[in-house]
Order: C-alpha cells, then structure tokens, then sequence
C-alpha cells in the first residue's frame, strides 16, 4: 500500500515542505531514497525500537520511502515521527485518512517519547502558507508553534499519542494561547536596569543617543570603568519588540535551537560572543547553513566586549556586510540563503595593550607606537560603521558610595521611544530607511543639514581636531539623533558640538 505524509525541511529561517512516500510490498528490507543524511538514515532503526515499546508489531515488508522533492538533502533526527506514521498507515496499522491534513516532525526515543526540534515557527507557518489543517510535533515546541494562527496545534508526549490521533482515540486537544496577552505580558520585564550605574553620566547619555538612532557604538577605557556593565544594559533601553520583529526574533532562535517551548522571545536579544569566535560562529554558516551571532542579535545588540582582543582580524571585518546591509547571505556550491542581521553593535576596549592609556591616576607602561598599532586592530572601514566612539574613565568614590538612585532605564527608554517615533514620521516615505544612522547621504543633505552657527562650528572642529572625512556624515547623523531627542526640528550648535563630544577615536593626536 502506497500513502504519503508530510513534514518539512529548513532552508535559512524558511520551511519547505518534504513529501515522504512509503510503499509496503512483500519482502524483509527498508529502502531510503530522496537524498536522506546519516541521520535520517539511521531513523530505521529508532522507529523499529520506537513502534516496539508502544506495543505495536513493526511490518515483515519490504518498505521503500522516498523524500520527494529528491533534489534537496534532507537533515535531521525530524524525520522520524512522519516517517513512523508512514509506515504505519501503509502497512495498514493505522488510519491514513488524516495524513494529508497534518504537517509531522519530531525525533523519536527509543522508547517512543517525541524529542524537541528545531524551526517549530517557521513549520508552522509554512503549514498554514500551504493550507494544511495543522502541525502534530512534540510537546515541548507546542506553545511556540501556537503562536500563528489559523491552524490547529497538536503537541504530543510520544509516538502512541500520534497514533490514537490518527486512529479517532483519545480527545486531543489543540493548542491555545492569547499571543497578544503573553506579548505585552512580558515586554517590559528586564533583569538589569541602568538605575544600577553609579555616577557616568557622559556614558549614559552617548547610549541614549545611539538607542534612539540606532546608531553604533563603541567605548573606551581601562578596567573596571564599567564597560560591560552599561553594555548589558543597552536593551532595556531600547523600543520595546513590536509583534511582528518578536516573530522574526523567534524564528531565528527557533532554527538555531535556543527557544524550545518558551512561546515568543518578547525582549531585545543580547548576545556577547567570545572574542575567540570563527568567522562562520560569527556571521553563520555551515555545510547546512545556520544562523550566527550576527543574526541571532538581529533587532537587538551585538556586544564584542574587549574588540581589539579578536583572534583574527578578518573575522572583525566579515561584520562589514551585514552592518551596512542588514542582512548576510552565505552561499555554498548548491545553495544560498539569506539571514536578517539589522542589529545595533556595542564595543568596548582597552585602550591600550595595558589598558591605562589616558587614565586619571595610573601610568600607561606600554611601549612609544604600541596605543596606537592596539588601535589600527580595528580597521577604518569596520570605524567607519561605528558613529559613537567614546571614552571612559573609572568612576569617583563619591560616586560610588552615593545612595542616590541614577536615572531608570524605564525614563530613558520614554524619550528613545518619541525620539523613534519622530524617526519614523520622517522615513515613512522612504523605503528601508527606520532609523537616522541609516541615513543616505541624499537623506543626510535633506534632513540633517545643520544651521549656518552649527555647520561653522563643525567646520572648526573638523580643522583644529583634524577630523577624518568619514567624520563629517558620522557627526551629522548623531546630530540629527540628539535634536530628535530635543525635539527640535533644526540641528543647532550644541546639537553638532554634542555630536563632535562623541568622535573621540578620529582625532588625529588621540594616540599620540
């Protein structure tokens, strides 16, 4: 008996669906075709084990499977559960009345229980998009898969359930949840708040700017200045996720395997790779292309703690792409996908190989020239991306020991909120443009062109600092940032002055 069930393979945070055809004939062996892996190969015998323990008698038959279309590689321990009620309704155990209606995925135990998988959104979509009825997976992916709808959610502790589906018996239910009701529920829940940071007000200040266009940023100061501290706390700063950008978030989260049954991912991401990172950790790749660090940050931060302490350079520079564009595409020989990285980057570093360069009260010990080689670790194109650098010095005692609460991360984030908001009125007619550290050069000249006060002004600092010229757009977009904030329409001079305050690394005596 010939029947078909249907499953589904990721390609990039996309799902494509795989038809799995199984034929029962007389006979004693399995055949796999379809361009299966190792994986799905072996998932012969996790079924055998897996139809055993629930009490049934795995088919004498010759079975030949086939994972239509044949022309893509099918990956993954997700095949063992549509392949198992494959062979179960073609050897007329069950019902194959409902396998038209349900996309299948799932790992199956040896015990028959369905282990979690990957891209459970994207599969869930990706059924409702083909007009299915529904998604039958294991249980723990079930509230992730809930969140579209229009489709009936099954979640299932082990094979046996699947089966008593498919035969009429037991009464399942499909998964229900208030997507909006868990969204705003959680959306405000942070578990660090700047109200922790004594004293640094510059600092703060400059993440504020760059929160409210999005702009990047980088910090530098000795040890235990407070880098990494105010970093973490960039996100709970920023708008809240909208439900469309939570839904893209989980996606990529869900393919990389990092949301289980956790429902919708309601904060900003915040990943912080280890400066020992490749490449491919970095910006994604693979055999089978997975998301990296850049994509799983994408709507949130990227924080490179310590940047000039990369192992390799060019593993900085391969961040050039997907902070310019936005996305990274990663191509091998038969495929090539596309990942979303619209993220904001926050650095931090020494400056110096010793790290008291410029500080208040120790000594740089390093050697003439060495401040700066540490500095040239960084090159001018990946600078380039960077529109806040600023320096950091350690905090006063008398600000340390204060019991004065600093400025909450709730009060900040209001005024990044309307300061996002103009941003938004501005760009409505300007297709991909959101924030103003997006701003064209065309854009700059039409919304950021400062006041005849403000443009001497920087026409000064740009002599007496001798500024680079890739200063010039940097300082004009930050400027736009800090009137948004003031709610002024004009760039005025201390709009510019601010903005000149935040490009400590262009001045060209700053490591001399």
């Amino acid at each position: 008996m010939l029947v078909k069930s249907y499953t589904t393979t990721i390609s990039g945070i996309d799902a494509e669906i795989v038809t799995c055809e199984v034929n029962c004939t007389p006979g004693i062996r399995i055949m796999m075709v379809g361009l299966p892996d190792i994986s799905v190969k072996e998932s012969r015998d996790r079924i055998q084990a897996a139809v055993t323990q629930i009490g049934l008698r795995f088919p004498r038959k010759q079975i030949v499977i086939n994972l239509a279309p044949s022309d893509i590689r099918k990956e993954g321990a997700h095949y063992d559960l549509p392949l198992a009620i494959g062979i179960l309704a073609a050897s007329e155990i069950i019902k194959p009345d409902h396998l038209n209606e349900y996309i299948l995925v799932g790992e199956l135990s040896l015990d028959g229980k369905l282990k979690s998988i990957r891209g459970a959104l994207s599969i869930a979509i990706k059924a409702k998009e083909e007009g299915f009825k529904g998604v039958i997976l294991p249980i723990d992916n079930s509230l992730e898969a809930a969140v579209v709808d229009g489709i009936d959610v099954y979640g299932m502790e082990n094979l046996k359930d699947v089966v008593d589906f498919m035969n009429d018996h037991g009464g399942f239910k499909p998964v229900k949840i208030d997507v909006e009701r868990e969204f705003y529920r959680q959306i405000e829940i942070y578990d660090m708040d700047f109200e922790d940071v004594k004293g640094q007000q510059n600092v703060k200040r400059a993440f504020e700017v760059a929160a409210a266009g999005s702009h990047n940023i980088i910090l530098v100061g000795p040890p235990g200045s407070g880098k990494s501290m105010m970093a973490k706390r960039v996100p709970s700063i920023l708008p809240p996720l909208t439900i469309e950008e939570s839904l893209e978030t989980t996606r990529i989260h869900s393919i990389a395997g990092y949301t289980s049954n956790k429902g919708l991912i309601t904060q900003r991401p915040f990943r912080s790779p280890h400066h020992s990172i490749s490449s491919v950790a970095l910006i994604g790749g693979g055999a089978n292309p997975a998301p990296g660090e850049v994509s799983l940050a994408h709507n949130g931060v990227l924080f490179l703690d310590e940047i000039a302490e990369f192992a390799k350079k060019n593993v900085l520079e391969t961040l050039r792409i997907p902070l310019e564009d936005g996305r990274i595409c990663i191509s091998r020989s038969k495929t090539s996908v596309t990942f979303p990285s619209n993220l904001m980057l926050v650095a931090s570093m020494n400056p110096c190989p010793c790290g008291y360069y410029n500080h208040p009260t120790k000594e740089c010990v390093c050697a003439p020239g060495a401040v700066k080689k540490y500095l040239n670790r960084i090159s001018g194109p990946l600078m380039d991306r960077i529109d806040i650098q600023i320096e950091i010095v350690p905090v006063a005692f008398d600000d340390l020991a204060t019991r004065i609460k600093s400025e909450s991360s709730k009060v900040i984030r209001e005024r990044v909120i309307e300061a996002r908001k103009i941003q938004q009125e501005r760009f409505k007619n300007e297709p991909g443009i959101y924030s103003n550290s997006q701003m064209t050069p065309r854009l700059l000249n039409k919304y950021a062109f400062p006041e005849k006060e403000a443009l001497e002004k920087l026409r000064f600092a740009m002599e007496a600092f001798s500024l680079s010229a890739r200063a010039y757009d940097r300082i004009l977009k930050v400027s736009r940032t800090i009137a948004d904030l003031d709610k002024s329409d004009k760039i005025c001079t201390m709009h510019i002055n601010e903005a000149i305050h935040y490009r400590n690394l262009d001045k060209d005596n700053w490591a001399e």
